[in-house]
Order: structure tokens, then sequence, then C-alpha cells
């Protein structure tokens, strides 16, 4: 079972990255006939959106059958690698980046399935990319689980809501950054603002409660394993502060009804706070630095 689940991953690195060459060939096909339209038009407004012509569509739906490939190949090394460890693959690095690659694919083709917005697949996409390649440069070896980790339903339950939550997070990332890089005077090829800040809200609706069970289940897992809820460790406070982060955008969004530049700046800032407190394991002392547990 352990090689099916390298033979899976191996796949999801390969349909992942040709679904982002396609996506990116799905824009750039877009964009050459729109030139090409606006060109044979006299007074053109300057606005440069997608003409989706068959050859476009093809490659943007080419581009989506790979995505949801390489998602179906995850889940299958999601199966192989719990099989083979006897434990839900979240106990050390390796499996918790591959686990956060497979919770930004899955968001994202849910999203592109209720929006149809491929451009947002080309900047998430190779964040799950990222994750991927970053796991292949991590020992996969399965190891005996450190005594705070013996805790198969704890350690399945809180870090899978984890990576719902970082997922959701992806998704709202790339939103907020393709309308901040939306060029005055013209679309160039993104999606309507409004859509932009729509698909951001709802990721963060999806994520935020999933990130407070995070904190709750490692409070009662933290009393479990150590013999309290809180203790300020530097991987709990940097959950906590990105919780915070989520919940500003959240209150100022609905109670001050932010929407535009200032809720995606503060996207910016809550998914570099995500990432922070992914990443901590590489540089946080504390309880939470053993095995690389994200």
């Amino acid at each position: 079972m352990e090689k099916m689940s390298s033979y899976s991953f191996v796949a999801a690195v390969i349909a992942v990255g040709m679904a982002f060459v396609l996506y990116l060939a799905y824009v750039l096909s877009g964009l050459r006939a729109a030139r090409m339209q606006t060109a044979g038009m006299a007074g053109g407004t300057g606005m440069l959106g997608l003409v989706i012509g068959p050859r476009t569509a093809t490659f943007g739906r080419y581009g989506s059958i790979l995505g949801w490939l390489g998602f179906t190949f995850l889940t299958a090394w999601l199966v192989f690698r719990t099989i083979a460890t006897g434990h839900g693959p979240f106990a050390n690095m390796y499996e918790f980046s591959v686990a956060f690659a497979w919770s930004i694919l899955g968001a994202y083709c849910w999203f592109e399935r209720g929006y149809q917005q491929r451009t947002l697949g080309l900047l998430v996409l190779p964040l799950a990319l990222g994750m991927m390649i970053h796991a292949a440069t991590i020992p996969a070896t399965i190891e005996p689980l450190v005594p705070a980790l013996q805790n198969n339903l704890l350690l399945t339950v809180h870090v899978a809501v984890a990576i719902v939550a970082y997922g959701s997070f992806s998704i709202a990332f790339g939103a907020a950054l393709l309308f901040l890089i939306q060029p005055a005077g013209g679309r160039l090829g993104l999606p309507k603002p409004a859509v932009l800040d729509e698909i951001a809200y709802k990721a963060v609706v999806i994520g935020f409660p999933f990130l407070a069970a995070t904190l709750v289940l490692g409070a009662i897992w933290a009393d479990v394993a150590w013999g309290r809820y809180w203790g300020w460790d530097p991987k709990e406070t940097a959950s906590l502060v990105t919780w915070l982060i989520y919940a500003t955008y959240l209150h100022a969004r609905v109670v001050r009804g932010w929407t535009g530049r200032r809720a995606a700046v503060l996207l910016l800032i809550g998914f570099a706070a995500t990432l922070f407190t992914y990443f901590g394991n590489y540089f946080f002392s504390g309880l939470h630095s053993y095995g690389g547990l994200g």
C-alpha cells in the first residue's frame, strides 16, 4: 500500500502540473481571441476580457478534467497511506503537505464547479503543486507515532478539519490576489471584481468554523496528551492569531460593510498567517515541533 500511495502521489503531481499548463493556455488563448476581436472593431473600449471560442473552451475543459483527476489521485493517496500507516495520514510534514494539497484541489474543484472561473486556477493550482513538490523533498518513511500522537481519533479529526480550513483559505487568497491585480479600466481576462469578492467571502465562511474547530479539538487533545487545554505554545498562538485575522475580516465585511481592496488585503494577511502557522514547525520550538506535525 505504501508503493500504491507513492504511485498515486506521482500521478497527482503530473495531472496538476498539466492542468496548470492547460489553464494557462486557456487564458492566453482567450486573450488572443479578444485582441483579435477588438482589433476588428472601431472605437474599442480598451477593456480586454476573455473570448471563449472552441479552442479556448477545449483548453479549459481538459484543464478542469485534469484538475479533478489530480484530486482523485490524491484521494487515492489518502486511502492507501491510511491503510499503510494504520492511522490518518497527518502525522508528519510529508503527510500533512500532501493532505494540504488535497484540500486545496478539493476546494478549487468545488468553487470552479460553482462559479466556472478557471482563471482562479492560475493562482490556486500552483499552491497545490508547490505543496506536493515540498512534500517530495521530505522523507516519506513511515515511523511509529510519538506518544503524544497516539490517539487515532483526535489525530485524524483535528488535522482533517485544519486542512479543510487551509484549503478554503487558499481559495480566498487566490480570489483576493486576483482582485488586487485587476488593472484599472479593464479586466484583462480576470473574473469580475464582484465575483472574486463573493468567492473570497464564501471561502472564508466555509473555512472559518473549521479553523475554530481546529482550535477547540487541539485544546481537547492538549489536555489528553499534556494535561492542559492551553499553554501558549508557539503553534497554538499562531493558530489563534490566524483565527483572529479571519474573524476580523468577517466582522469588517458583515458589520462594517468592507468589500473590495480593504477586504482583499485582510485576506492576504490572513493567508500569510496561515502559511506562517503551517511552516512554523521548521522554526518554532515547543510541543508541536516533533515529527513535523502541522
